[in-house]
């Protein structure tokens, strides 16, 4: 029979070590964000001032025509939550990629990817600790919209929240991606640049896509067909009517895989652009 000082200190089974992890990556990331209520108020500051300002000066410029997913004339600021709520998600995805940066140049993440788990287990706790903090920030951002009238039945709300998760998640593997890429903290700002803001306008965020077909500008149309940011804001969109997608969750789901897949492919030192680069 087995002492108790000798089962005391057996070794913990992988859902313990998985659990431990999980509440180490995860929790320090909230710790973190909680830590710094500031990181809120910036987060919601853009996204805020796209609402207030753009809803009141351009209510009677854009007409949204009775088209899926909507089957009434809507006013503009209900039309642009859904693009607001997924740049809410892209800029938190991009501030991940940024603490990933940061955490490789301090050592940090020398000292995360050593620990005895596969680096698959630790980046997927990375990306649910982005899509966590996301999550919370959409959900705060559409507590403010509903005090400016854009009312979401209480149905809608479980796959509001669903394609919401989906959204943060794709976004989140985006910049665990892009971090691999990334070297330098002094390289972020131009990178993110370039991938934020052609994101975003090239996309059914404050737009919808038939006014750019009805205005003749194919090119554009067709960059945001090739976007995946237009899906996951479609995805939110469809959710927040009750209705279901399917394109927008495929394409969703599909490149949250990819961007993963790469993001691990890219952290492996055998393998990947780290072994490259030389650094962990």
């Amino acid at each position: 029979m087995q002492s108790p000082a000798l089962s005391l200190n057996a070794t913990p089974t992988l859902p313990l070590h998985l659990l431990r992890a999980l509440r180490a990556v995860v929790g320090r990331e909230l710790n973190r964000f909680l830590r710094q209520p500031s990181r809120l108020g910036s987060a919601l500051v853009r996204p805020l001032l796209w609402f207030v300002v753009f809803s009141a000066g351009f209510n009677n410029v854009f007409g949204v025509a009775i088209v899926p997913p909507y089957e009434t004339y809507i006013e503009y600021k209900e039309y642009m939550v859904p693009g607001l709520l997924g740049m809410v998600a892209l800029f938190n995805g991009m501030q991940s990629s940024l603490s990933m940066v940061y955490d490789r140049e301090m050592g940090v993440m020398r000292l995360l990817l050593t620990a005895p788990l596969a680096r698959g287990w630790l980046l997927a706790f990375k990306l649910l600790a982005g899509t966590c903090l996301s999550v919370l920030q959409m959900a705060v951002f559409l507590i403010i919209a509903r005090l400016f009238g854009v009312e979401i039945p209480l149905a809608h709300l479980p796959g509001l929240l669903l394609a919401m998760a989906c959204g943060a998640t794709m976004l989140a593997a985006l910049g665990l991606m892009l971090s691999v890429y990334v070297r330098q903290l002094e390289n972020f700002a131009g990178t993110m640049n370039f991938v934020i803001f052609p994101m975003f306008f090239i996309s059914p965020a404050l737009y919808p896509l038939w006014k750019l077909e009805e205005s003749g500008a194919w090119w554009i149309l067709k960059l945001a067909e090739f976007n995946p940011f237009t899906y996951a804001v479609e995805a939110i969109r469809y959710a927040m009517v009750g209705q279901f997608h399917g394109l927008s969750w495929a394409v969703v789901l599909g490149c949250s895989a990819v961007f993963f897949v790469l993001a691990l492919w890219g952290y492996d030192p055998q393998r990947g652009w780290i072994r490259k680069k030389g650094s962990a």
